[in-house]
């Protein structure tokens, strides 16, 4: 029988201990370890009353993650977009950035894309906003999608 793969929401304040820590231990392995970038993972932006974690999970760990932060001028910032090694290939990604541009609405929204996936976030209405960056060694790209409300 196929395995259900739900997806959570949550604010910093309702997460578990446990959650938090799994949640924690995906974004180390894969940014920190697998991609060999040592940076401040924990930035203090988790905690803000804002910052919404979203994550899919098969009932046992987080198969993939992101957060949505809230930057000033009502500006909704995704990052952290993670997919463990295991359960990529499975449109993991791509389900979980369709839950959160859903989460954010109509409000305009902007991450910083490594590069090679400047295509992915373009398919889900985001386009090039700015010059490519280093971070931490690995070249950026910030992008933008514009909000939804007719102005």
């Amino acid at each position: 029988m196929p395995q259900t793969i739900e997806v959570r929401t949550a604010a910093f304040a309702d997460l578990t201990t446990r959650t938090f820590h799994d949640l924690l231990k995906l974004r180390i392995d894969v940014f920190v370890v697998e991609q060999n970038c040592p940076y401040p993972e924990l930035d203090g932006r988790d905690v803000e009353p804002g910052t919404r974690h979203l994550w899919l999970t098969d009932g046992e760990a987080p198969l993939a993650y992101l957060r949505i932060l809230a930057d000033p001028g009502g500006v909704a910032r995704i990052g952290r977009v993670v997919v463990a090694p295991r359960a990529r290939g499975a449109g993991h990604a791509g389900r979980l950035m369709a839950e959160a541009l859903a989460v954010v609405g109509e409000r305009p929204c902007v991450l910083d894309a490594q590069s090679h996936l400047v295509g992915f976030y373009a398919r889900h209405g985001f386009a090039v906003a700015g010059p490519e960056f280093v971070e931490d060694g690995i070249p950026h790209v910030p992008m933008r999608r514009p909000g939804n409300a007719l102005t």
